[in-house]
This record gives C-alpha cells, structure tokens and sequence, in this order.
C-alpha cells in the first residue's frame, strides 16, 4: 500500500516499475533537497565538517584543549622549543567519496520510506552540497556480491547516474560483503570528504552489545587520520522498540532466520528496548573513536531538516575555528 509522502520522505510509489517514473522520482528529489537547502550551500570551499581544509600555509603555536594534536608541527616544534600546529588554508577542490551500504539490512522499513531510501537522499544531499567548480565525486556501494565503485566525476549528471544507480540496485537477501571491507578498500590519494552512509549494524560483535569493537571502526579511524570523515546512521523506529501486536514473526533480511516473539510481554518489549539502546551506544562509541562526525537519520523523520541542522552546526564550528584565538560559539 502507498503511503504519502512527507517532507523529507521518499514516496513509496518508487516501487513501481517504470523509467520514465524513475527519472521523474530522481528529479523530484533533487527539487525537494536544492530547495530545502538553499542558502545553506557552502559555496566552493567550505565543507561539511569542522577544518579549514588541508593546503599547508604555515604555523602557529598550539592551543591546548582547542587543537589536534594530529596537526602537530614536529618540525617547527623542535626548532622553536614551542609546541606548534600546522595551519591550511581551504582546498580549492574537494574530492568526495561516500562509501554506502546497499546491504539487504537497508531494505528494512516501517514508516514512510525504507532505510535505503533515506540513504540514497543522503548521497544526493551530499553530491549537492559538496558541488563546486572542479569538485569530483566518487562512491563505494557495498551489495551482497561485491563493493561497485564508481570513479570521481564532477558535475550534476555524474551524479544523477549514481542515484539512479542507487534507485534500480536488485534487492538481495544474501549476506553481503562487509562495511569494513569497503571501508578499508578506500585508496585516496588526496586529502578530502568521506561520507559513509550505512546502518553500522554490520560488524558488531554476536549480539551486537559489545564490548568488542565493531569490526569497521579500525578502518574508519585510519581515513579519520587523513580525512575528514562523516558517518551518516540511518535507522528505523522499529530498531528502536518492539511494538504490542501480538504475536509477531521477525525474519533476519541478511540470514533469513525466522522468530516468533510475544510482543504483549512488557518484560520483553523493555528487554528489547534496553538492549537496542546498548547497541546504539557501541555504534555511537565505535564512531567517535574513529574520530569521525556522526550524523543520524531516520526513516520516520525530516531527513532533510536533520542535514539542515548538521551543516548549521558544522559551519558554526568552522566560523568559530576561523576567529582569532580560536573562540566557541
């Protein structure tokens, strides 16, 4: 049954088949996102993570509590007997990479749209947002039988054939390959933007709660070191908590196993819920170790609104990183 869409939502009737539709969808959503953000475009040079950018122009002496200790200046630091960082000024031309998990786990929703869904306005917010004069953008897209890349390419139709790529992928319900595989696999020559779009379910321990690590995190802290990483989370409210429906048969997308769960017992219903928020926290945790930002979206809210707030946040730290003395807003 087709459901109506919301702002930030992505119309259900995207299940039909049919080009023309397909190409209409597309456009729409382009529409909406430009629409939606505009003035909030950065212009050429300024990007969707706190940093200057990554063009060495000199030194300056290190603010305890304010700076990274990874742009430490070694060099000018021995010569000087003072600790020094390196400063950069803006690159003038961004390369993006998302990496984005088309897993079967991303097939999964209950309100208006699914999991992929908001994961494909993710990558087409980022394309828009990240696009400039000479700026390229370049994915990763992790399927059930291999990690497609697709080359960095600058312009609006480039990426108008990943989202449609993106749109028409086959659903498979075989295990796919791992996020921390296509993570890893990322060879970048150049400083830029990485953008992972995922679930982060992939990778976690057996009953995904810890303590071990996710296995994508190590990955994801060694681009950290070199780029400017995002991680988009996109979840559902069912992930969340189990609603009172009875009896209630859940099927794994990936394995296909099946459960049978009473979710009349309240018991069990807080049980879920307390361990569902467990398993945030290992993914949030995981994140910030990695030491890359961390932005959720979900399938039962604004998408849109929620980047909107991000990219505000994001340039307010920027402005504030541009000041003399380095001053927080």
């Amino acid at each position: 049954m087709n459901r109506d869409q919301k702002p930030g939502g992505v119309n259900r009737e995207q299940k039909q088949p049919g080009g023309v539709n397909r190409e209409q969808r597309l456009r729409g959503l382009e529409l909406v996102i430009a629409r939606r953000l505009e003035g909030l475009l950065h212009g050429d040079y300024l990007g969707l993570l706190p940093g200057l950018g990554s063009e060495p122009s000199g030194s300056r002496e290190y603010r305890p509590g304010e700076d990274d200790v990874r742009r430490m200046d070694w060099a000018v630091t021995a010569r000087t007997g003072a600790p020094h960082v390196r400063t950069v000024d803006a690159d003038r031309e961004l390369t993006t990479w998302v990496v984005v998990d088309a897993s079967a786990s991303m097939d999964f929703g209950t309100a208006d749209a699914e999991k992929r869904d908001v994961a494909v306005g993710a990558v087409a917010a980022v394309g828009f947002l990240t696009a400039g004069s000479g700026n390229r953008l370049g994915a990763s897209v992790l399927t059930a039988q291999e990690v497609r890349r697709f080359p960095p390419c600058g312009g609006r139709i480039p990426l108008l054939g990943l989202l449609r790529d993106l749109q028409t992928l086959p659903r498979d319900g075989r295990p796919s390959r791992k996020l921390a595989e296509a993570v890893g696999s990322l060879r970048i020559p150049r400083r830029g933007l990485v953008v992972v779009v995922s679930d982060f379910l992939d990778g976690l321990d057996a009953d995904g709660l810890g303590p071990e690590p996710p296995a994508w995190e190590q990955p994801l802290r060694r681009l950290a070191a070199r780029h400017q990483v995002l991680a988009v989370q996109v979840g559902d409210p069912r992930e969340q908590d189990l609603p009172d429906v009875g009896l209630l048969t859940l099927v794994d997308p990936e394995t296909g196993e099946r459960r049978e769960v009473a979710t009349a017992s309240r018991r069990l219903r807080e049980r879920y819920a307390a361990a569902a928020a467990r398993q945030q926290e290992s993914i949030a945790g995981g994140i910030r170790r990695a030491g890359a930002a961390h932005l959720r979206l979900r399938t039962d809210r604004d998408w849109i609104a929620d980047i909107v707030r991000h990219v505000k946040a994001q340039r307010r730290l920027a402005r504030a990183a541009r000041r003399p003395g380095g001053a927080t807003a």
